[in-house]
């Protein structure tokens, strides 16, 4: 059964698992598109046609995601980890390797960040005052209306 005018598909020239490693890394369906040297209406058509893919991606997608959340959480908190130190002392034969422990402090716009998207009804910008027409707005209008 011949598929009819146009060029063959590049689909099944793809590496699934090279699809799932860059999905991992965070990358973008431009930039898969891209790599694989397609239009990235391609890449969107393929994932509207093959339901299994689309979730796989998804599901990858969301893991590079998470990590970000991960880190972003952790750097609203701050955090401290394990670091060394080389250096060669003056007259010194060899370097001179420390072990240490990094602090680094919480960061107050990642915490914005962090609230405002978890907590939006709290911690949005934006602000909603009601505030009620009353006669006394009316008898304003009223007036003026009257003088002219």
């Amino acid at each position: 059964m011949s598929r009819g005018p146009g060029r063959p598909s590049k689909r099944d020239g793809i590496d699934l698992e090279q699809v799932e490693k860059l999905a991992r890394k965070g990358w973008t369906d431009l930039e898969m598109a891209e790599f694989f040297g397609m239009d990235v209406r391609t890449w969107y058509r393929w994932k509207g046609s093959d339901p299994a893919f689309c979730q796989a991606l998804k599901g990858w997608k969301d893991e590079a995601d998470a990590k970000v959340e991960r880190s972003l959480y952790e750097r609203a908190k701050g955090y401290s980890h394990p670091a060394v130190k080389i250096f060669l002392p003056s007259g010194a034969e060899k370097p001179v390797v420390v072990d240490y422990v990094e602090h680094y402090p919480p960061d107050t716009t990642a915490a914005i960040f962090w609230l405002k998207n978890r907590k939006p009804e709290e911690w949005r910008d934006k602000q909603d005052h009601m505030h009620e027409v009353g006669e006394g707005l009316a008898a304003i209008l009223s007036k003026l209306g009257s003088n002219s």
